[in-house]
């Protein structure tokens, strides 16, 4: 299953080219991973996040303006021990354009011992429930 969240491009995601700064579509990928983890599991603080970022990888199709609308999706599409993996698609809202697809691993973290750790039963559920299916 699929999750979606739109994103208004700001003023200050522009650069000197004068289109969407590459950095800036890691965060819009950010955005609907978070938003994602939140509706998923109903969290209201960050500290909630048990989980931490590590591999992200984007193509970057088409330049983003400024004034467009993106819709950000991200699928869950692998479960590990510890690790979760996600795809992502950025597309214009007012048009059917792609403007970049990418990947990244998350790693279920225990903060306090600076450590992976397995995935918890719960969340694991959770996950399963989500996985996309081909």
């Amino acid at each position: 299953m699929s999750f979606s969240v739109e994103v208004p491009v700001r003023f200050r995601d522009i650069d000197g080219m004068g289109h969407v700064n590459n950095a800036v579509v890691f965060t819009y990928m950010e955005q609907a991973r978070s938003e994602w983890y939140r509706h998923l599991m109903g969290i209201k603080s960050v500290a909630e996040f048990d989980f931490i970022l590590a591999h992200a990888s984007c193509d970057f199709k088409r330049a983003i303006g400024f004034g467009e609308t993106v819709v950000v999706t991200v699928t869950l599409t692998r479960i590990g021990v510890s690790s979760f993996a996600f795809a992502y698609e950025i597309r214009s809202k007012e048009r059917d354009t792609l403007f970049a697809t990418g990947e990244s691993v998350q790693v279920c973290y225990d903060y306090g011992n600076k450590k992976p750790i397995p995935i918890p039963p719960a969340f694991r559920k959770k996950l399963k429930a989500e996985l996309a299916r081909p």
